[in-house]
């Protein structure tokens, strides 16, 4: 498919037939996380798959699903085939930045003028995103409000921080988000050039 089709194509699917997924096709979406960007090619992003249907169930219950179906949504996150579970270790970052070649001018850590582990994560997850629609598959983000039970339902080590869940699957119908009702800004609205101009 060619990328703009993909980008296109790309949102936030909350419905998924039953159809199983390959371990092969999972992992081949979930490595498009290490084709994502990498500050100092630090290399600090890790993606836990997740297809038992009993984890699959705790991180639904985790994530408030119950919430979403008395909103009239479909129980998506449970009925996801596949979870991707994101995370980042801000410590990886600082360790890289604190090697001969990435020391600031005082021969110190740098100053970071922005978190880039947030950023890169975020690289990461678009990856993950795309490489699934490429694929012919549907797939969600979702933010769960109790990351430390996200981190002990996946065994992360201390030093990694879940930034949410991805869910995948085949789409199935499901209900459009209000949301999607907002206008998309148009690109002369957001693109400026030398400048912000109004």
């Amino acid at each position: 498919m060619e990328f703009r089709n993909v980008l296109a194509k790309r949102r936030m699917v909350r419905n998924y037939t039953s159809d199983p997924l390959s371990r092969e096709l999972v992992d081949e979406v979930a490595a498009a996380a290490l084709r994502a960007p990498s500050a100092g090619n630090s290399q600090a992003i890790v993606v836990v798959v997740v297809t038992s249907e009993a984890k699959r169930l705790e991180i639904a219950s985790v994530a408030d699903e119950q919430s979403y179906v008395d909103a009239g949504f479909d129980p998506w996150i449970s009925g996801a085939p596949a979870h991707l579970v994101l995370a980042v270790s801000e410590k990886i970052y600082r360790d890289r930045y604190s090697e001969p070649d990435k020391l600031g001018p005082d021969g110190g850590e740098i100053e970071w003028p922005v978190p880039y582990w947030w950023v890169d994560a975020g690289a990461a997850l678009m990856a993950i995103l795309l490489a699934a629609v490429d694929r012919g598959l549907g797939a969600g983000f979702l933010g769960v409000h109790s990351l430390p039970e996200l981190s002990r339902i996946v065994g992360l080590p201390d030093d990694f921080q879940p930034i949410g869940v991805v869910t995948l699957g085949h789409p199935a119908p499901d209900r459009r988000s209000g949301s999607l009702d907002r206008p998309h800004r148009r690109p002369d609205e957001v693109i400026h050039h030398e400048e912000w101009t109004e």
